[in-house]
């Protein structure tokens, strides 16, 4: 559907995903730079952050993608979990940070919970296209 805008045009998706790669990079290097995780701290917990950042990844994947509705929604919910298996990993090597498996289960759960509301609540792309032809037949 054309006109729905960067958030849900079709002509944005590949723009979405490279999005959600490129807040992923960010989102690994700031958090091994020393401190920085310290000073966002100061401003919102790490649940919190965690949370809005990884249902913000979810949503860029799962309207970045390509798929019915499902199949997004598993891809995104996926790769997600993946995502944030791999921050934590890498956070398992810096000294001023730890690896913490509540970490991970916070960016899933946020992951399935987005997931599961944009599978419910936006229309699937092929399923709208198929009722048009549908309908013009």
């Amino acid at each position: 559907m054309i006109g729905r805008g960067i958030l849900l045009g079709a002509e944005f998706r590949k723009f979405r995903y490279r999005c959600a790669w490129a807040m992923y990079a960010t989102i690994v290097v700031m958090g091994s730079v020393p401190g920085v995780r310290a000073d966002i701290g100061d401003y919102a917990s790490g649940f919190v952050l965690h949370s809005i950042a990884y249902t913000i990844l979810t949503f860029l994947l799962f309207s970045g993608g390509t798929g019915h509705a499902r199949q997004r929604a598993v891809k995104a919910v996926l790769t997600v979990m993946a995502m944030g298996a791999v921050d934590e990993f890498v956070q398992s090597f810096l000294p001023y940070r730890r690896a913490d498996v509540t970490d991970w289960l916070v960016d899933s759960g946020a992951s399935i919970v987005t997931s599961v509301l944009l599978w419910a609540f936006l229309p699937d792309r092929h399923s709208s296209c198929s009722r048009r032809t549908e309908d013009m037949a």
